[in-house]
């Protein structure tokens, strides 16, 4: 969300002797490599010298928003355009972020100010005519991505978004002919194979849509995405699990928009459900237990259990996942890991160990549930979610489905449960989201370890 025209070089001078510029061009740069910590300081230290200065407010808001502070993001870029009103990046940039959060009257008012001072910005076009689809107003969403269009007929997003829009309203074969556009204007950019092969998926036309993730991976051979998703879809060479590439990737493109994608679109239940089994098991909240939350995403469990917490530590593949989850102020301790091996190095060391919507990315759960059974002091409890399948659907006790997340079966919970000596407490059938107008039906798992 940093502008190109503000993109400053690294300084190499030392904070004691920096110019002004400088400061901020270094801030700026730590900014940019994802230097959090360093960069804020460092965009507070020139604010305390400068106050009001509306660059280093809106890129100090752009960064509160990347660490999930969606408030203070929104207040400190409102203090830039006061300072400049009519500077259009200060305005796109907010009108990203409430969007994102679901503030879509607000976002519209500010990428309104954008076109009023850049009307030929196809970029804002296209971002208003995807705050104008979500709001169900398909004729304004339609004229804007025209517009955009006329305006630079190879716009890979306004392509995109348009083909979204026809697939919404059921138009499949334009939707197909604007991502085929994208793609072979730009074989190596993602968003059209993705779209097209999701496209293709939820109508159940495997074979086409395992035939574009082919082509996918033909033309970007390293691609973690092209790769799972074609063994989704195709049967193909299925992995154990999703790779670790695959999913930091997935959630680190996710982050922005995870919580109100999942929440304000597919009426997400996971945390709440997994937070409401575990907890009726526990005594009453006194801050006195050690909980892990693992594959913690952006910290949705985190509130959730903070009450029962001593000590709450969270564990993700994604860094983007992590920036969020630090914004919502309750864990002790964030780590970025591969789960399954985090857990297993660490025995003995947790109360409670809670993964909401993490093992869907699992095919077999022997691995990740025995390492959680070590990780657990005796008498710990343990829950889960996952999505539900049938024996006779998955013989094996686990499937990959064409979205490319795994379903499991009961006999498979319980079976992987003992073989780690954990006790099932409890394994409810639940709906843990829709997804394309339809329930995900779910198991929500509670277990505890045995005392010795």
């Amino acid at each position: 969300m940093l502008t190109e025209t503000q993109a400053p070089a690294t300084s190499n001078v030392s904070p004691q002797t920096m110019t002004f510029d400088e400061a901020v061009a270094c801030a700026v740069e730590l900014h940019r490599r994802n230097q959090f910590d360093a960069a804020e300081s460092l965009y507070l230290r020139i604010l305390d010298v400068a106050p009001g200065h509306p660059d280093v407010l809106h890129f100090l808001g752009v960064l509160a928003n990347q660490r999930g502070r969606v408030g203070q993001a929104v207040e400190l870029i409102k203090q830039a355009i006061n300072a400049v009103p009519d500077f259009p990046d200060f305005h796109n940039n907010l009108g990203n972020i409430l969007a994102l959060s679901g503030r879509l009257n607000e976002a519209e008012a500010h990428y309104r100010r954008v076109l009023e001072l850049r009307p030929e910005s196809p970029d804002t076009l296209s971002n208003l005519s995807t705050l104008f689809r979500a709001q169900d107003r398909f004729d304004e969403a339609e004229a804007l991505l025209q517009r955009a269009l006329g305006i630079a007929p190879d716009h890979l997003k306004s392509l995109n978004n348009y083909g979204l829009l026809c697939d919404r309203l059921g138009r499949c074969d334009e939707a197909v002919g604007f991502y085929t556009r994208a793609i072979s204007l730009m074989p190596s950019h993602a968003d059209g194979h993705h779209l097209l092969g999701a496209l293709y998926f939820t109508q159940g036309r495997l074979e086409e849509a395992a035939r574009v993730y082919k082509h996918w991976m033909d033309s970007m051979p390293d691609h973690p995405t092209a790769r799972h998703m074609y063994a989704a879809c195709s049967g193909v060479d299925v992995p154990q699990r999703a790779a670790d590439d695959y999913v930091e990737r997935t959630f680190d493109l996710f982050a922005d928009s995870f919580e109100q994608q999942l929440q304000q679109k597919l009426s997400y239940r996971a945390p709440e459900l997994v937070a409401a089994a575990v907890t009726r098991e526990l005594a009453p909240p006194a801050a006195t237990l050690d909980i892990l939350d693992a594959g913690c995403g952006t910290g949705l469990c985190g509130p959730l259990f903070k009450p029962w917490a001593r000590h709450l530590t969270g564990v993700d593949l994604s860094a983007g996942m992590l920036q969020k989850a630090s914004g919502k102020a309750c864990y002790d301790q964030l780590i970025k890991a591969e789960l399954t091996a985090w857990i297993a190095a660490h025995p003995d060391q947790f109360d409670v160990i809670v993964s909401a919507d993490t093992l869907c990315y699992f095919g077999s759960l022997a691995e990740p549930i025995a390492a959680a059974a070590a990780a657990l002091h005796a008498g710990g409890l343990l829950g889960f979610s996952v999505e539900a399948t049938d024996v006779s659907l998955a013989p094996e006790g686990h499937r990959i489905n064409p979205h490319g997340r795994y379903s499991h079966t009961t006999a498979h919970i319980e079976a992987c449960l003992a073989q780690a000596g954990l006790s099932a407490v409890s394994i409810d059938s639940e709906i843990l989201r829709t997804e394309n107008g339809k329930p995900v039906d779910g198991f929500v798992v509670v277990a505890s370890k045995t005392p010795d």
